[in-house]
Order: structure tokens, then sequence, then C-alpha cells
């Protein structure tokens, strides 16, 4: 199969290209701002993952979008099945990370926030910057205020994790 490489070099394609990098480098920094709790909190999966986990997903998801346009010739085309692999591996990601020490899970809260900060890279592949950096607002806000609360209740009632 021959592809045609001379849209590598288009102004529009270029545009494109550059609009794609602003949603890789969106989803990134909003996917290190979700790690940064995690990083603070002294877990293994800190900015650096978090960042590498969203921009994957925006990437995977711009290149559904521009394949499926690229490729729309062909039927059955359709980025949504990308993004819906995309959470099937991060799922898989999360139950890697989660084990079990005693009786009780740990590393819970690390896994979900991935599958978070995937759903942020997700949206931002998309293009929907602002429902991105709701959910990674949305994410900061679950990790820090509701870590707070859960530690004032567990004071209050003498529980312990």
């Amino acid at each position: 199969m021959n592809f045609d490489t001379s849209y590598l070099f288009d102004p529009s394609a270029i545009t494109v290209q550059a609009d794609a990098a602003v949603r890789l480098l969106v989803a990134a920094v909003l996917g290190a701002l979700l790690g940064l709790d995690r990083s603070v909190a002294g877990k293994h999966a800190g900015m650096r993952t978090y960042a590498f986990v969203s921009a994957g997903s925006a990437l995977f998801t711009v290149l559904g979008i521009l394949a499926s346009f690229q490729m729309s010739i062909f039927a059955g085309i359709n980025p949504l099945q990308i993004a819906g692999s995309v959470v099937i591996g991060i799922g898989f990601i999360g139950s890697g990370l989660a084990v079990f020490r005693g009786d009780h899970p740990v590393e819970l809260t690390t896994a979900s926030g991935l599958w978070l900060a995937a759903g942020v890279g997700m949206a931002c592949g998309f293009g929907f910057y602002i429902l991105g950096l709701a959910a990674a607002i949305v994410g900061i806000l679950i990790f820090s205020v509701l870590l707070r609360l859960e530690n004032s209740i567990r004071r209050r009632y003498n529980v312990s994790e």
C-alpha cells in the first residue's frame, strides 16, 4: 500500500498537526497537574506517569481522528474505537497498579486517578479543552479536598486506614 506523503508539507496539514500538538501539550500539562498530588503523597505514579497517560491518551485520540479522515475511503473507520481501546488499556494498567496488602487494596486512588488522566487526555485529544480542564480540576479537588475530609473523619471517629 502506497500512501501519498505530500500532505506533510501542505500548509493546511501543518496547521492540523500544530493543533494536534497543542492538544497533546494541554493534555500533558493537565495530567501532570493531576499527578502532582500523587507525587506529594509519595506514590509510585506521580506527575510524570499522569502526564504520560494523559498525553498518550490524547495522542491516540488525535491519531484516531486524523486516521479516520485520511482513510475515510474505507468503511468502518471510527475514532471512537481507539478511544474505547484507551479506556480498556488504562483499566489494565490500573488493575496492575492496584494490589492487595493483607486484606485491603492499596493504590486504588492512584489507579482511578490514572483513569481520569486518560479521560482528560482523550478530552483534549478531541479538542474539548474546557471539559478536560474541568475534569482535571475536579480530579485535583478529589485528591486534595476529599483527602482532608477523609482524614478529618478518621481522626474524629478514631478510624484507621
